[in-house]
């Protein structure tokens, strides 16, 4: 049985400087840790807890990248399918802050920093967006920003730049 595409509830336009979403929040096991570390970053403090305790973080955490992977995650089920989200040209300014620990419960802030049309598409925008995760005390563990291109509810008819 297929399922219908959701509903577009967000396009360019609405993606206006300021624009804030709360994303949502995951909570990552002991077990989710070290299989994605066992798979894509196997440093010894992601998959062993002896190592862990010896080393700068004091117990087992999550990859930098795994915290990427839930921020990406969280992003797609709770505001990018719901956009006309093309993808992405690439991020920028990664910043790890905190470890992230079994059982933390991570919650994603998004905000609009630039937005602007394609110069070479007058369909599409260019939206420059800050990712903030924070854990359950309120500290920030994850700070990143990137670019999104989002399809137009109105295309321009002119080429903007």
């Amino acid at each position: 049985m297929t399922q219908s595409p959701p509903t577009l509830r967000y396009y360019w336009e609405d993606l206006h400087v300021g624009f804030q979403r709360d994303l949502g929040t995951i909570s990552p096991s002991r077990e989710d840790i070290i299989a994605f570390a066992s798979q894509f970053d196997p440093q010894p403090f992601h998959l062993d807890d002896e190592a862990a305790k010896a080393s700068v973080f004091g117990a087992l955490c999550a990859s930098g990248w795994h915290t990427c992977s839930m921020a990406m995650r969280l992003m797609v089920t709770n505001f990018l399918r719901e956009s006309s989200s093309l993808g992405s040209p690439g991020l920028e300014g990664i910043k790890w802050l905190k470890p992230v620990f079994p059982g933390d419960t991570l919650r994603l802030q998004h905000t609009v920093l630039e937005s602007r049309p394609m110069s070479k598409r007058p369909d599409v925008g260019l939206v420059r967006t800050q990712w903030e995760m924070f854990n359950q005390h309120g500290d920030k563990v994850l700070h990143m920003e990137g670019y999104g291109m989002f399809r137009r509810r109105e295309p321009a008819t002119t080429q903007t730049e």
